[in-house]
């Protein structure tokens, strides 16, 4: 890694219940979480993370489970499927867990090359488990229930869907180095060789489509990784050059970031490697206790009366 783009650093949506998201993705799907914090923006609202052992980037999904919030809407303009590496002959175990977890899925299939899953959590956000053609020797995280064999590794790419691709497309070869290499009807692959896994996004152009709606069960933005905040301020210098809107740098504490509007109207993120979730608690605790940021810790009794409780 260098002063590139690497790829998918974390992916943040939208959940209606926190508990319930809390036990689906720990539960049923088998991630780590990460940290337990809150919307910076918004302290009377949960923010998670879930990952791996150490929130490595490129494994991160994370929610504001924003409670009792109204369905949104899937369309264009928006990240409409997260895509997770699983290992090759899995996808049997996760069909025959999801049926009896009552979860809603399709039936395996392929594309681009690739066996892939779909299904949906219970906020109705659209994943898929995907076998990579490609190796992924990342390490995942494990359970009782969910073991190497079947555990999902970390992200395997990013689906975004937009009336007219060109524009996203050009910010994502001429800015941040991707190459397209294959395509499938109305789907385009773009990928990173930077990194070995969280390196796709594809891009679906579908001009009739209805722009998407954000709210519970939809993806609020993509954020993109880079080594740290020298490069992160590199990267700020090119958008601007492109003529788009982006924010200051943001310290999210785990991260630095910057957040703009890419052409075809998905909210982009850039997010540093450092300093990472240890910062606040050491690894054998990482999300076990609520963290807030310093410009809340004084409201801290007021928060934690607000936000709705959570069993672990």
């Amino acid at each position: 890694m260098n002063n590139r783009i690497n790829g998918i650093h974390h992916i943040t949506a939208i959940a209606a219940n926190a508990q319930r998201n809390y036990d689906f993705y720990t539960k049923v799907l088998g991630l780590r979480m990460v940290k337990k914090t809150v919307n910076f923006d918004d302290p009377g609202t949960y923010h998670f993370y879930f990952g791996n052992e150490t929130g490595t980037p490129g494994t991160i999904l994370t929610f504001f489970p924003w409670e009792g919030i109204v369905k949104g809407r899937t369309g264009t303009g928006m990240a409409t499927e997260i895509d997770y590496s699983v290992p090759a002959g899995s996808l049997p175990f996760w069909a025959d867990r999801f049926k009896r977890s009552n979860i809603v899925h399709g039936q395996e299939g392929e594309r681009l090359g690739e066996l892939y899953l779909p299904f949906e959590d219970p906020d109705g956000l659209k994943l898929n488990l995907v076998v990579s053609k490609n190796s992924d020797n990342r390490r995942p995280w494990t359970t009782a229930d969910v073991g190497e064999q079947a555990a999902a590794k970390g992200f395997h790419g990013i689906t975004l869907t937009l009336k007219n691709i060109r524009p996203t497309a050009g910010i994502l070869t001429d800015v941040f180095g991707y190459k397209q290499t294959e395509q499938e009807g109305n789907r385009y692959r773009f990928v990173t060789d930077a990194v070995e896994g969280a390196s796709i996004v594809d891009l679906v152009e579908a001009p009739e489509m209805m722009i998407g709606h954000v709210a519970g069960g939809t993806n609020h933005h993509v954020a993109f990784r880079v080594q740290d905040d020298n490069i992160l301020m590199e990267y700020r210098e090119k958008i601007l050059g492109r003529g788009l809107n982006i924010t200051p740098k943001i310290n999210r504490d785990y991260f630095f970031s910057l957040y703009f509007r890419e052409p075809g109207g998905v909210l982009f993120e850039l997010a540093t490697d450092n300093p990472g979730f240890t910062v606040d608690e050491p690894l054998n605790q990482l999300g076990s206790a609520l963290k807030l940021p310093v410009q809340h810790e004084h409201l801290r009794a007021k928060i934690e009366q607000q936000l709705p409780s959570l069993q672990q």
